[in-house]
């Protein structure tokens, strides 16, 4: 992987559960269908320690404090729950939205592979805001349409082909390579100090653009939520 490369293992899956997401025209519409209808998520832990757990009661609250008119009930039981979360299983990904709602209930839905005892503060705040932003129904940021970015396709496929992420080709094309409809977000250019944003060398571009880690949600990412559940 290249030395300027610092993203390492820290590339999510984000999808919709139960739904056909194989073009951006439907991904687009499922947009739509991602919003959360109920003011109140009910969340529930299937594992993890009480260090794990606080953590993520700990960031998560950010995107509905004095933002998103939502309120994230945080349940005993998985069986009664909107999203599912763990952390045994490699990496960290999110269903998108309330499409969330469709995995049985002994499924997660969101999982914090990342969260060891040794993670530092900012990237646990980092990792737990980036996917509660797929849980409300952001998509990743470099899949913008607006934002156009100019990818190096060949630099980008060997890096997440080969360790640690061993991505196959189709996945690499629908995490990073898939636009959405522009008609289907935020209708600003793209937004690089997004939460939802993840690093991007200088070498993954052709016209040299590039991102760092982002570890807090932006002035955009806080409007955008605001305006989507006023």
């Amino acid at each position: 992987m290249s030395d300027d490369n610092q993203n390492q293992e820290h590339w999510c899956f984000a999808w919709y559960a139960g739904e056909d997401a194989s073009s951006a025209q439907t991904r687009a519409a499922l947009v739509k269908k991602a919003k959360w209808k109920d003011a109140t998520i009910r969340i529930a832990f299937l594992d993890g320690t009480d260090q794990q757990k606080a953590l993520v009661k700990q960031y998560a609250e950010e995107w509905i404090t004095n933002l998103a008119n939502l309120k994230f009930s945080w349940v005993n039981d998985p069986t009664n729950s909107d999203i599912r979360i763990s952390f045994q299983y490699k990496g960290s990904w999110s269903v998108i939205g309330s499409t969330s709602q469709t995995v049985p209930k002994d499924q997660s839905t969101m999982n914090f592979g990342w969260l060891t005892p040794t993670v530092t503060a900012a990237e646990a705040k980092r990792v737990i805001l980036h996917e509660f932003g797929h849980a409300l129904g952001l998509i990743h940021e470099h899949q913008n349409p607006v934002g156009g970015i100019q990818w190096n396709k060949p630099a980008v496929i060997a890096d997440l082909s080969g360790p640690p992420n061993n991505w196959d080709l189709p996945t690499i094309e629908h995490n990073m390579f898939e636009p959405y409809a522009a008609a289907e977000i935020n209708g600003t250019q793209l937004d690089k100090e997004s939460i939802m944003l993840y690093p991007i060398p200088a070498s993954w571009t052709t016209d040299g653009f590039s991102a760092g880690p982002n570890a807090q949600l932006s002035p955009t990412d806080r409007s955008f939520i605001k305006k989507q559940y006023p």
